[in-house]
């Protein structure tokens, strides 16, 4: 997270590939803003891709994570049991 937002170089790198039917989902640290307006900028850098739901760790905390991404990981589909999603996003 910066300011805010993404960082540039991860603008630069959303203009610069074909997201079309991909599922992009965002994460970040961050001293307390959260995913701030990433989400909506993304959607408007990638219209044709789905904006999974984001996960944004406090900074200080993020050493402490590991359950919490794990169970990110999970409801997306992409760790544990429900690796539902798991063949759909590497098409």
């Amino acid at each position: 997270m910066w300011w805010g937002s993404m960082p540039m170089a991860v603008n630069t790198f959303l203009e610069e590939y074909d997201f079309e039917g991909k599922i992009i989902a965002p994460f970040c640290t961050h001293g307390g803003s959260g995913l701030g307006s990433s989400v909506t900028d993304i959607e408007k850098l990638c219209p044709d891709a789905e904006t999974a739901d984001g996960l944004a760790v406090y900074g200080l905390r993020a050493d402490q994570a590991g359950e919490q991404v794990a169970e990110w990981l999970e409801k997306l589909g992409l760790y544990g049991e429900n690796q539902d999603r798991e063949e759909e996003i590497q098409e």
